[in-house]
């Protein structure tokens, strides 16, 4: 299965590139299956059962995802955005726009309401899928530890003060009309201006969605003695006044210090959550001048993007 979802991710990111390169020639699934060795039926099959979408309905949402950011975050005219993206007319884009998204692009523009984006598919994520790297050896990699003061933000994000671990959150949410995990996620894509974002139109970038852990009394008692409410969300400007979706909270974050254990761009073949662990475990905070900071409502930061890093961003203060 591990095998399976690195060639899915193969075939998402050779769809993201065709549909970037802006090409005439029609990108199809016999293509792929061809570059990958297998039946066309076989392969059709494993990415339905993978990604919960056919082959050519999933390039069609994903074509839109992009119109979308760019309705979104251009001043680009709408005719020429659907060109850019295949479509043959302004009426044609505007029908598929409306179907999947519920409302007209012009109208999107004019009041760029959350809308659920459909396609945000990562089916590769060795910690999240819980597909090994508990027991593999390490290969290579090294665990960066830094000091840095973030500015003052919000975070727009769903809690849940029952849950532990990644799993289990997104078990306890779908059991929540309107907060199972591909809702939320594609909410939160349609959110403008998040400060983790990549780029408005990278939607390989993780858009900018990170793990939150809040010191907050509700919460489970974690191994270090205190009570967290798992969340997930984006980060965004402390001046932000766009939309809430009605699921989600909008947290004023202060300016505050914290501490930084990073590890650059992994693989599926070696234990960097160990890695990660030891580094934290083993930091001699009496010799740095600053201690976790416990306080209630202080928030810690988790980031598993294999492209960029694995971090944890935990609270800290001066002693």
């Amino acid at each position: 299965m591990r095998t399976w979802y690195w060639e899915i991710q193969q075939m998402l990111d050779a769809i993201d590139a065709h549909i970037k390169s802006q090409s005439d020639e029609p990108l199809t699934l016999g293509d792929l299956a061809a570059e990958l060795r297998y039946s066309e039926f076989y392969l059709s099959r494993k990415f339905r059962e993978i990604t919960g979408l056919q082959f050519r309905d999933y390039l069609r949402l994903r074509r839109l995802a992009f119109t979308f950011c760019d309705v979104r975050d251009s001043d680009d005219g709408l005719l020429d955005i659907a060109v850019r993206y295949g479509f043959s007319s302004h009426e044609a884009f505007t029908r598929a726009f409306k179907e999947a998204y519920g409302v007209t692009p012009t109208a999107y523009r004019q009041n760029p309401v959350p809308v659920v984006l459909r396609t945000i598919i990562r089916p590769f994520d060795c910690h999240l899928m819980e597909i090994g790297e508990k027991h593999m050896t390490v290969k290579h990699g090294t665990v960066k530890t830094y000091f840095v003061t973030i500015p003052a933000h919000k975070f727009l994000h769903i809690r849940n003060y029952e849950s532990i671990g990644y799993f289990d959150f997104w078990e306890k949410q779908a059991a929540i009309p309107g907060c199972d995990c591909e809702t939320i996620c594609g909410l939160l894509h349609s959110i403008p201006d998040k400060l983790d974002d990549m780029g408005s139109n990278d939607l390989s970038s993780g858009s900018g969605q990170i793990m939150g852990f809040l010191n907050h009394p509700r919460g489970r008692v974690c191994s270090w003695g205190i009570p967290l409410a798992e969340c997930y969300g984006v980060r965004l400007p402390a001046d932000y006044s766009g939309p809430i979706p009605p699921q989600m909270e909008l947290m004023d974050v202060p300016e505050g210090e914290y501490i930084v254990f990073e590890h650059g761009p992994f693989g599926p073949d070696y234990d960097v959550e160990s890695l990660i662990e030891a580094a934290m475990a083993n930091f001699d905070y009496a010799s740095s001048g600053y201690e976790l900071d416990l306080t209630e409502g202080r928030i810690f930061y988790f980031y598993h993007d294999s492209v960029r890093y694995w971090k944890y961003i935990r609270p800290v203060r001066k002693v």
